[in-house]
């Protein structure tokens, strides 16, 4: 009974997905954005590294309008962030070369992804 019960709780667990995260090496290309959560979603939390040799920039973006909490990603560099409800993260690229940023997405994972240049 006492398994039953720990396998039944596991199940539960891994189909709410408390435990889930998004895992990816995404590639930007000169000046351009990698947009991620340009859609209504509940809060997530990105750990992003920048694993190329240019500066990036990250800033959120609410849906409804505005730009918020800038900041610049140096090369090897690695940054947590806490993304609003609603709210857009924007990885931008200013350089004239192509760049990649290592992403673990954990929260909610409904998140739209998308470029913009």
């Amino acid at each position: 009974m006492k398994y039953s019960l720990l396998v039944v709780l596991l199940l539960t667990f891994n189909s709410c997905s408390l435990f889930s995260s998004l895992n990816s090496t995404t590639t930007i290309k000169p000046q351009d954005s990698f947009i991620l959560g340009n859609n209504e979603h509940g809060t997530a939390k990105v750990v992003l590294q920048n694993i190329s040799n240019k500066d990036i920039e990250v800033y959120q973006a609410p849906i409804s309008g505005g730009k918020h909490s800038s900041q610049m990603i140096k090369p090897n560099e690695t940054v947590t962030v806490r993304v609003e409800k609603n709210t857009a993260l924007f990885i931008s690229n200013a350089s004239n070369d192509t760049v990649n940023v290592k992403l673990k997405v954990t929260g909610d994972l409904g998140l739209s992804m998308g470029y913009k240049n």
